[in-house]
């Protein structure tokens, strides 16, 4: 198994362990004199009818401090930030760390701030969850190089000058475009009506990586297809398009009413309005379908009568990425400089939920082995 799915190896280690620590037969066994029997096994000696005593071993993260830095809408948006918070916490729960979570103001302008206020709190690692975090990381670390980071989507920069890779700081990046290429290629094979959309949370490079690969995916499959002009909800400084549902359902209802009906989204909180774009606009005549980001979304929405859209989603294993890197921190294994995530390593992918793409599953399976072995390269620029 690749180390990238350590984290979630960690039970079965520990079920190995215990079992490699109890008795074996070489075990010394003697009778006392009121009958009891005692074991001797290099360890604590008991009596018949007695407890044994226990010693819990302490956990690996035990008095330790790990933070974790959110973007815009932080908990809650089914998507990018639940990942990261699903790894930070089922990392509390299996090594015993303790930490804040810090989510910025609705433009986002306190993002430094937050990352400074856990390094001032003796947070030993501070997970910034996004890309738009890049800059305040780089002032940050600078400011407090015994403090290690790690950056999700990006690796810190300045403004103005070029940064060298950082000591501190651990980049832990995607290749979304092959995995976008995948639930490209999904959506022409399940398009009735030959048409097709995609809808980007803010234009900007990662993005329009999501869309590249959606695109090329799609002519892939169906060099016939007809893929609608990319929508974008907001561009670069307004990164709402990010968390704006009701800009995401606007969004849709214009690529439904031009005749797609299929339109992958990567646009984070806004994707819920995709779906219900779906939900409502679909008719006897014409099913609509969406495709979800980063998480599984079949299961993050919850409402059946969303779920029934859903085709797939482009998974983007931000959980397994944030589960690795805090792992490797705890066993004293951190290395700084970007860590790429990708297909081969099922860094990202495409879900099955709900059974919709059982159908053409051998197909997509073919694209991947292909954009694995090299025979496919995916562009990373739309039209590339």
């Amino acid at each position: 198994m690749k180390r990238y799915f350590r984290f979630f190896a960690v039970l079965g280690v520990m079920a190995l362990v215990l079992a490699a620590c109890s008795p074996s037969g070489g075990d010394e066994t003697t009778t006392t004199a009121d009958g009891g029997v005692t074991t001797t096994a290099g360890g604590p000696t008991t009596t018949a009818g007695e407890e044994p005593p226990t010693t819990a071993a302490p956990m690996i993260g035990e008095g330790r401090l790990i933070g974790m830095a959110y973007d815009i809408g932080g908990r809650g948006d089914l998507s990018f930030n639940d990942l990261a918070a699903l790894a930070w916490d089922e990392g509390k729960t299996l090594y015993g760390y303790d930490g804040n979570e810090l989510v910025p103001d609705e433009g986002g302008e306190n993002r430094e701030e937050n990352l400074r206020l856990l390094a001032e709190t003796d947070h030993e690692l501070i997970m910034a969850n996004g890309f738009a975090f890049a800059n305040n990381v780089f002032h940050v670390a600078t400011e407090f190089p015994e403090t290690l980071f790690a950056i999700t989507d990006s690796c810190p920069q300045d403004d103005e000058f070029g940064t060298p890779e950082m000591a501190n700081v651990r980049c832990m990046l995607f290749a979304e475009h092959e995995g976008s290429f995948l639930v490209g290629a999904a959506a022409a094979l399940k398009s009735t009506t030959g048409t097709i959309g995609f809808i980007g949370g803010v234009q900007i490079p990662l993005i329009e990586k999501f869309q590249a690969g959606f695109e090329a995916g799609a002519l892939a499959a169906n060099p016939d297809i007809n893929i609608l002009p990319a929508v974008y909800l907001t561009q670069p400084p307004d990164f709402s398009g990010f968390g704006n549902p009701a800009l995401g359902n606007e969004a849709a209802q214009s690529l439904y009413g031009a005749g797609a009906d299929v339109v992958f989204h990567a646009a984070g909180g806004s994707g819920s309005g995709l779906f219900q774009a779906a939900a409502d606009l679909s008719t006897d005549d014409l099913f609509l379908w969406a495709i979800g980001v980063d998480a599984d979304q079949y299961n993050t929405v919850g409402d059946p009568a969303l779920q029934a859209h859903i085709l797939t989603s482009m998974l983007k294993r931000v959980d397994v990425a944030v589960g690795n890197t805090i792992l490797d921190f705890l066993e004293g294994n951190f290395t700084p400089g970007p860590e790429v995530f990708d297909l081969s390593v099922d860094g990202v992918g495409y879900s099955t939920t709900g059974g919709f793409v059982d159908d053409i599953a051998s197909d997509l399976e073919a694209f991947k082995a292909q954009i694995i072995d090299g025979t496919i390269t995916v562009p990373e620029t739309p039209g590339g």
